[in-house]
């Protein structure tokens, strides 16, 4: 299997045209062993000058020239964004004026690609010619980060989930919205209650709904803004009341089952027969798997911790079907130059030829590719959890089950079966991945003895 090698963008403003300055900054920053592909605008400048430099050292050229004629004025953003995706340098010739080359800085840096900006000014006229022009004007400041992006870069910085990204970004926008676009700056506590209270009374929002509101709120006071925690002082969270899980007995799991088309069996399989978490089964790599040792490696769980847990050996025949089938679709996804996966944190940089690697592929990939939000690579991720929550649901539905089953109560029910079997909550505790007994001791309360395990009066002799 070929390697892919890294890329490398080089772009800047239209009227760079110091092909030394060039040369010396692309050599330091490239050197070592392997090649790299080098990304161009092909607008002028700095990106003709870095396709002249890959000419010169025999590197691949990639071109992405502007679409005026579809795009109009969008044409610009769009072929930055499509740049940057996939990348793991950008480097950057900028006279700090240049609109175009500020938008592209901006969305490497918002794509997590190192950036590498080189300020220039322009040369001295030769002698005997023409007299200099005057001083321009310094060069502006790059505009201040948008609201949005400050708390999507504060939760990067924070390594939270890209869904906690999501999640607050877009309560913070329903926020403003709530307000009629006043800036979080100019509000209090008297504003986020109001918007909370909207949300309860309103929109009829659970505790939990309400609660992460809350939270996002929050993290834009405290983190973002860095407001003065009495600013907010006095929003009380809503109270949360505990629900009982659902808990499915062993012939109703077997029932459900039988109602599921592979993949979707052999993950909600998983799920009863490892206790993993739904996210946990999709974000399954191949080398998370070790059969041998009939053991999973869950890898950036809940809380992001790892751990460790069973492979049960009913699932492995069909564990080695699903591989092959994953090996198959890498194959054909490389034949047409594909097949790199989204690696966590700095791997891609670090590892760049790792995402096209088999071990790293997804063991539940999804039939179609996708636009990865942070990169704007198009690439093949896992399996969406929608689609396995669905044939869930129609499985349930079709095995003529009257308990609210999801795919959750696959690992409510794991625990459950566990303790009917005496083993050790301690135990259970680990294979879960619970950061406190008290939490898996729920489970204890669901036993297939009736409430909290009492016999009913109605019952004795």
């Amino acid at each position: 299997m070929a390697d892919i090698p890294p890329r490398v963008l080089v772009a800047g403003s239209r009227a760079f045209a110091d092909y030394p300055l060039l040369c010396a900054t692309l050599d330091r920053l490239l050197a070592g062993p392997g090649a790299w592909v080098v990304v161009s605008g092909g607008a002028g400048g700095a990106d003709r000058l870095g396709e002249r430099y890959a000419a010169a050292r025999g590197l691949v050229v990639e071109r992405f020239e502007p679409d005026w004629d579809r795009h109009g004025r969008a044409a610009g953003p769009i072929r930055n964004r499509a740049m940057v995706g996939g990348c793991a340098l950008a480097v950057f010739f900028w006279d700090g004026a240049s609109p175009g080359t500020a938008d592209a800085i901006a969305r490497a840096r918002r794509a997590g690609v190192p950036v590498e900006i080189v300020r220039y000014a322009d040369p001295a006229p030769p002698p005997g010619g023409p007299p200099p022009a005057p001083a321009a004007a310094p060069p502006a400041p790059l505009p201040a980060p948008r609201l949005l992006d400050r708390v999507r870069d504060a939760c990067r910085v924070r390594h939270y989930s890209i869904r906690t990204e999501r999640a607050y970004a877009d309560w913070v926008r329903r926020f403003v919205l709530f307000h009629d676009k006043r800036h979080p700056d100019t509000m209090g506590a008297a504003e986020v209650t109001a918007f909370l209270t909207h949300l309860a009374v309103e929109g009829e929002v659970s505790a939990s709904t309400q609660n992460q509101a809350f939270s996002a709120l929050l993290f834009l006071y405290r983190v973002v803004l860095g407001a003065d925690p009495g600013k907010i002082a006095g929003v009380v969270r809503a109270a949360r009341r505990r629900a009982e899980p659902v808990v499915l007995t062993r012939p109703e799991v077997t029932a459900v089952l039988l109602k599921l088309p592979d993949p979707y069996r052999l993950m909600c399989e998983l799920m009863f027969g490892s206790g993993l978490r739904l996210l946990e089964v999709l974000r399954l790599r191949v080398k998370d798997l070790d059969l041998d040792r009939a053991e999973i490696t869950v890898r950036m769980g809940k809380g992001g911790k790892d751990r460790r847990t069973m492979l049960p050996e009913a699932v492995r025949p069909r564990m080695l079907v699903q591989l092959e089938e994953v090996r198959r679709v890498h194959e054909a996804d490389l034949a047409v130059g594909r097949g790199r996966v989204w690696l966590p944190e700095a791997l891609a940089r670090k590892l760049p030829h790792a995402a096209a690697e088999y071990k790293w592929q997804w063991v539940f990939p999804s039939v179609r590719l996708s636009i990865d939000p942070r990169s704007g690579e198009e690439r093949r991720h896992h399996a969406h959890e929608g689609s396995l929550s669905r044939a869930v649901t129609a499985a349930v539905r079709a095995a003529g089950l009257t308990k609210r089953a999801t795919s959750h109560s696959f690992r409510h029910s794991f625990a459950t079966h566990l303790l009917e079997a005496k083993y050790d909550i301690r135990t259970i505790q680990e294979l879960l991945g619970h950061a406190h007994v008290e939490t898996t001791m729920i489970y204890t309360h669901v036993l297939n003895k009736g409430g909290r395990g009492v016999q009913s009066p109605l019952d004795a002799e």
